[in-house]
């Protein structure tokens, strides 16, 4: 199992997706605990997610935490999985009720970033970590990681 989530095929430009989505999800992660009232807590309130004084919070470290892990690239498939799920949440509460509300090209415009990270996720699901990465250094290194 180890080497299913560290081995990556990825070419070194992986590196530019994984600091690209890594960074922005670290900086919003940041922003929910810096501006509470209209990033996090108050944000959450405003589009109806239960408990916002939990959840905004929790997400906020998610993004923290996963975004680090993904501009380091270490566990970088398994960081992107609960990113996809939050970015999933964020799209359905977000820009899918402006798509009914305001029309097409107000949410393609409003949920350029959100689909530019959807599909950042995914392609670091799929690729792995690439070369430059924690990652590939744990499975070259550990004998027990490149047996498997």
């Amino acid at each position: 199992m180890p080497n299913l989530l560290l081995r990556t095929t990825a070419p070194p430009a992986t590196i530019l997706i994984r600091l690209l989505v890594g960074g922005v999800f670290l900086s919003e992660g940041v922003q929910k605990f810096l501006f509470p009232e209209t990033l996090g807590i108050g944000r959450f309130l405003k589009i109806g997610i239960p408990y916002p004084q939990f959840f905004a919070p929790f997400v906020g470290a998610v993004e923290i935490v996963c975004g680090t892990l993904l501009i380091i690239g270490l566990f970088t498939r398994l960081a992107t999985v609960p990113l996809l799920i939050d970015i999933s949440v964020a799209i359905f509460t977000t820009k899918i009720p402006m798509l009914y509300k305001t029309g097409f090209w107000s949410m393609a415009h409003e949920a350029r970033t959100d689909y530019c990270m959807l599909l950042g996720l995914i392609f670091l699901l799929l690729v792995g970590s690439g070369p430059f990465s924690v990652d590939r250094r744990m499975h070259a290194c550990n004998p027990a990681f490149s047996k498997s």
